[in-house]
């Protein structure tokens, strides 16, 4: 059985290069993905070890007790699969052949590495791992085949109890929509209200174990609309039942019932990969995205000046100032914003002419002095662009601002509350009136955000900020409606409130989305981890007060143009290699992050972005970064020491190649310099150190993770943070362990909504 592309999975060909294409394995989730990964390093080791004249005998017992491990792993592996089979008759043929494949792939693995009998192999012909590595390569093949199968399976069984949890939800729903009676109402929302709670525990766990960060998103703002609609389904339906023949309160029912069954399609679409509603026609994509692509497409010029047309890069240009029309043309956006963003426009465009004019003559005249000034035009038309995302980012988001603080005392939602009690139909009409304004202002501003939230997943919260506020306005107004036709209903008056609190909890979402995309923005948090020790000025360093914090201007950036790519480069050879651990917490995991992280920081320094915004900044960095290095290479010292191998040589060679660099990078950043050129000889010196770490920080990583697995191995390399049978596959709920569970969506106040379900007010 083959498993459906999706998110790329740890388990790439390149950490598996001689067990072929089925290792090259895309998986959809981490628990699948953390069961896989160690055993891909497992078997990777004994197919990679050296075939060596002499091998001392703690290396034969070591490669034996690999292929040991395995197979009990295997076995253990098994029993759990073989029980799952008979649990589920549909998909029990499939796994018991899957299981079976694994098993005796297993076994062939510990019969090829059993070297008890290798130095007189001519007693019994028994072939092992160093006479027949074709047959280890082929038993790895199959075991991870058959182990990916079983995997698969079993995580269709946990799509099949998602979908079937879906179906009793629906089911219920439809009886809700259709009882006349409150106290047929009150048995069938008690067996809601539990079917619910074990839907919003399966859709927590799919959640919590999805890879693709936008699915995640998608899943998290459907469960957010199950959340607050269950309370909503509650107070709207007794509401119809009290006042059966009024048209605003069967409105506000229908609106939450319709409201549900979208969300409820929303989490079969994710869990099953599928476009039912149509995925794909989400939303248009935004600036941000937009400039990121373009500055791409412009910075790829250097590498190849023929990759692509002028009409292609005038077209995307085009296509960017096309949506900052959204900003322009708003009613909401500032007369100095607006005039910002025009200027800034403009500029683009213009430095997109001079960038192409300078681009056109380096296809016909390869120079030294073209090349430079291409340099400096790429540099310039990114560095616009960049300022145009930084106006569009200042007005969306001083706009949420003002917006939340305006509406942060509820006013609107009180009068409604107040006036409906009257009983007072002119107030209320002019309160819904302004209601409806303030929607479309919150609206708008969403809109806005999601141009500028920096990230797919931040996006998809515009998206459903929007859309909440969207459909919750009328809402209100036909629960407010309801209240005024019924003064005295406290039924009505209880649904009213609820309404309004989702509302209020809606903008109180928003305020937390507008301080996340405000840090991806100032680089606090998104596709890269900053570093937490970043420069305090007049803290860390005594010399601070005498030196002139300074700029790079274009001309210095372009001269580092190609020395910060090449640090880029490195920063994400590293990031792979650290993503490729078993043990994220590993400390030499945590240094190597650490160090990358700080890395990457002084690459966005050379094209003048990110946090380190002047010289003194990248000084102060240089030197944490060192001090970072020098631990690393301490805690490397401590772990060779631990080791008996072969390569425990290589490892302290690249040790000792580690510390004299980052006491030539310490001293560099410490040393006082004078002058513009003194400074930007110091900057240069600083970066070029900082890619020798690096450097060997790419080498180091891969040969400690190869050393650690040698040591370690056999120490339940098969297991995950999650065990995946007792974690993924509960076929049954398990009362006591939701009694503490904080993941489900609005259980404990559903569960207190159901217990204190009362008969219709006689009033």
């Amino acid at each position: 059985m083959a498993t459906s592309p999706c998110s790329s999975s740890g388990v790439s060909s390149s950490s598996s290069a001689g067990l072929g294409a089925e290792a090259a394995l895309e998986i959809r989730t981490r628990s699948v993905e953390q069961t896989l990964v160690p055993l891909v390093s497992q078997i990777t080791t004994l197919i990679n070890h050296k075939d060596k004249p002499k091998r001392s005998d703690k290396t034969l017992q070591a490669i034996q007790r690999v292929g040991q491990a395995v197979n009990l792993a295997v076995g253990r592996f098994v029993t759990v699969g073989e029980a799952i089979a008979n649990e589920n008759r549909e998909l029990k043929e499939e796994m018991s052949i899957a299981c079976i494949e694994a098993k005796r792939a297993g076994e062939t693995i510990a019969q090829l590495t059993d070297v008890t009998n290798l130095d007189h192999p001519e007693s019994d012909g028994r072939i092992t791992i160093f006479t027949d590595k074709t047959g280890v390569v082929k038993a790895a093949r199959l075991l991870l085949s058959s182990v990916t199968k079983v995997l698969v399976l079993a995580d269709r069984i946990v799509i099949k109890q998602i979908i079937a949890s879906r179906n009793k939800v629906l089911a219920t729903m439809e009886q809700l929509e259709k009882v006349s009676s409150f106290q047929e109402f009150v048995q069938i929302f008690s067996q809601f209200g539990n079917e619910m709670v074990e839907f919003a525990h399966l859709t927590g766990d799919r959640q919590n174990d999805l890879k693709d960060e936008k699915k995640k998103a998608r899943m998290a703002a459907a469960r957010a609309v199950l959340e607050k609609c269950t309370m909503m389904l509650l107070t709207a339906s007794k509401t119809c039942l009290r006042h059966p023949d009024c048209e605003s309160a069967l409105l506000n029912k229908e609106g939450v019932f319709h409201r549900m069954r979208l969300a409820l399609e929303q989490v079969i679409e994710i869990v099953t990969d599928s476009r039912l509603s149509g995925e794909n026609e989400m939303a248009p994509i935004s600036i941000y995205t937009s400039i990121k692509e373009f500055k791409n497409k412009v910075e790829g010029l250097r590498e190849n000046l023929y990759f692509l047309s002028k009409e292609n890069l005038s077209t995307m240009l085009e296509l960017i100032l096309e949506h900052t029309e959204d900003f322009t043309d708003s009613a909401y956006t500032s007369h100095e914003h607006r005039e910002r963003i025009l200027e800034q426009s403009k500029q683009a465009k213009m430095e997109l002419e001079q960038l192409v004019s300078v681009w056109m003559q380096a296809q016909s005249q390869k120079t030294k002095d073209i090349t430079e000034d291409l340099e400096v035009a790429i540099l310039k038309t990114c560095q616009c662009m960049n300022e145009l995302k930084r106006e569009l980012h200042h007005a969306a988001t001083s706009l949420a601002a003002d917006l939340l603080r305006y509406h942060a005392d509820h006013m609107v939602l009180k009068a409604l509350k107040i006036t409906g009690v009257e009983g007072n139909l002119e107030a209320i009409a002019e309160y819904t009136c302004k209601l409806s304004e303030q929607k479309e202002q919150l609206v708008e501003t969403c809109r806005l955000l999601r141009h500028v939230s920096g990230t797919e997943s931040l996006e998809i919260t515009c998206i459903h900020a929007e859309d909440t506020f969207q459909v919750t306005g009328p809402q209100i107004i036909s629960a407010a409606e309801t209240l005024t036709l019924h003064p005295s209903s406290k039924i009505a008056k209880e649904n009213l409130d609820v309404f309004c609190e989702a509302w209020e909890s809606q903008l109180s979402d928003m305020s937390m989305l507008l301080r996340e995309i405000s840090d991806v923005f100032e680089g606090r948090r998104g596709e890269k981890r900053a570093y937490l020790s970043l420069p305090r000025p007049g803290k860390h360093n005594a010399n601070l007060k005498a030196l002139k914090p300074v700029k790079l201007d274009t001309e210095e950036q372009a001269k580092l143009g190609k020395l910060g790519l090449e640090l880029h480069l490195l920063t994400s050879d590293v990031d792979s290699e650290t993503e490729k651990w078993e043990d994220q917490e590993n400390e030499i995991v945590h240094h190597g992050q650490s160090i990358s992280s700080m890395a990457h920081s002084m690459y966005l320094f050379t094209r003048g972005e990110g946090l380190l915004k002047t010289t003194q900044d990248l000084f102060h960095q240089a030197e944490v970064f060192a001090t970072e290095g020098i631990k690393l290479a301490s805690v490397l010292t401590a772990f060779s020491d631990q080791l008996e191998d072969d390569d425990t040589p290589l490892l302290l060679l690249e040790i000792d190649k580690l510390i004299p660099v980052c006491q030539q990078l310490q001293i560099t950043a410490k040393t006082t310099v004078q002058g513009k050129n003194a400074t930007f000889t110091k900057v240069d010196t600083c970066i070029r150190k900082t890619k020798g770490v690096m450097t060997i920080l790419s080498q180091v990583l891969p040969l400690s993770c190869k050393l650690l697995k040698k040591c370690g191995t056999g120490n339940g390399w098969l297991k995950s943070p999650h065990p995946w049978r007792e974690n993924r596959l509960q076929t049954n709920t398990n009362d006591d362990s939701m009694e503490g569970k904080t993941d489900a969506f609005g259980i404990k106040s559903l569960e207190h909504h159901v217990a204190n379900l009362t008969f219709l007010e006689s009033k």
